[in-house]
């Protein structure tokens, strides 16, 4: 969310923001807080974006495994102030799923050291010595941040994969970026310590600990919406054209046909569609940069189930290459009304490029394809299925190539 100082002191006349989802809805909640007039403009039917909670035949799922921390203490008590005591704090953790035993996520060494066994992981503690000590690359790569954070064994093992997975792009072609904030944290200092003195040392990561609605993380886009208020706010409603002279824009285009007068208007669409919208349009060297920024889509298949649990946790990682999806979520670990009393649901994330061969296949093929990894892996049974989804999203991840902080 954005903060209330974003908003000059002067209200402006009318503000158009240019998108519905989390940041779209947040901005007009501000903006309605301080009594701003505003529309949200949303291409879809209904607002919430990436950040929505599905009902299904009682079954609830999210539009990923979405998860809140607490990084920003005043964003927090604002999102509990819109919840109530429906938005708890709950302890669940995540782990890594490596033939066939569930291991730490982020890695921890007393838990490899059980699971890998002796010699691969003092093999892996040689391999991470002797990385630290050669000098950095001019250029990092994601492939060198993780062989030098982990060593070629245990990198090789749970991570390229993985990351070649969700990005669809080689490691040497990634930036360091990728890793995000939970790769961080293992440095040589803190593994070799806790290798020597097997002792276990359970990080705030491990503990799982965040905040979560208890029928969904599109319960704080709902509410935002509410507060929004449903005559601030149209669905259905693509941007079609931005026209804009003397840098500002003046008008903004619904569904190529009306337009939309606006003093201020704050944009949240995906930079390359926002740029190749813009009349007139930007110099060629812009839109060609904005050309090469590339998104990932998603597809979820969610599987209800007429059994009490699959697993404890609320996240599990498949970093092997023959199992296609990325991760799985069980939403009943987030919170029990999730799913009917005595069922859960599964939901597998499998990351394509749009209008590629996953994302073109028919719901029928995509939710075999999916399903039967799940039974070969023994999580299910096939008789275990009371229904099973399909979900496509478009948007998802901007790819951390080593170019993308240059485009943007």
């Amino acid at each position: 969310m954005p903060s209330a100082e974003m908003f000059p002191i002067k209200a402006p006349r009318h503000i158009a923001i240019l998108g519905g989802g989390p940041a779209g809805l947040a901005a007009g909640y501000y903006a309605k807080k301080h009594g701003f007039s505003f529309m949200i403009l949303e291409a879809e039917a209904r607002a919430g974006g990436l950040c929505v909670t599905t009902e299904r035949n009682g079954f609830l799922f999210d539009s990923g495994a979405h998860r809140f921390h607490d990084q920003f203490p005043e964003i927090t008590e604002e999102v509990r102030s819109l919840l109530g005591p429906g938005f708890r704090r709950i302890s669940v953790p995540s782990k890594i799923y490596d033939r066939g035993q569930f291991i730490n996520f982020p890695l921890t060494p007393v838990n490899l050291l059980g699971r890998i066994g002796r010699r691969t992981f003092l093999r892996a503690v040689q391999e991470i010595g002797s990385a630290r000590l050669r000098r950095q690359q001019a250029q990092p790569t994601f492939l060198h941040f993780a062989i030098r954070t982990y060593g070629r064994s245990l990198a090789g093992r749970f991570l390229l994969n993985y990351t070649e997975k969700l990005w669809g792009v080689p490691c040497e072609r990634l930036s360091p970026r990728a890793a995000g904030g939970r790769l961080q944290g293992l440095n040589l200092k803190a593994f070799l310590a806790e290798a020597v003195s097997l002792r276990k040392r359970r990080s705030p990561h491990l503990e799982g600990s965040f905040y979560y609605p208890e029928r969904g993380i599109g319960e704080i886009t709902r509410r935002l919406t509410e507060s929004c208020g449903e005559e601030n706010i149209r669905t259905k409603a693509r941007i079609t054209r931005i026209y804009h002279d003397d840098d500002r824009i003046r008008e903004v285009e619904v569904n190529g046909e009306e337009r939309v007068e606006a003093d201020e208007v704050i944009s949240t669409l995906p930079l390359d569609y926002l740029l190749n919208i813009l009349e007139p349009r930007p110099p060629s060297e812009i839109t060609e940069a904005a050309g090469k920024l590339r998104y990932r889509s998603l597809i979820l298949a969610a599987f209800f189930l007429n059994k009490e649990s699959v697993t404890p946790y609320a996240t599990v990682y498949f970093p092997q290459s023959d199992i296609p999806q990325t991760r799985i979520y069980e939403p009943r670990n987030r919170s029990r009304d999730m799913s009917p009393a005595g069922k859960t649901s599964l939901v597998a994330e499998l990351p394509c490029w749009e209008n590629d061969i996953l994302w073109s296949l028919e719901e029928g093929r995509l939710i075999e394809m999916m399903k039967s990894q799940l039974v070969r892996i023994g999580w299910i049974r096939e008789r275990d299925i009371l229904e099973a989804m399909i979900i496509k999203l478009h948007y998802c991840y901007p790819v951390p190539e080593l170019d993308h902080e240059e485009h943007i």
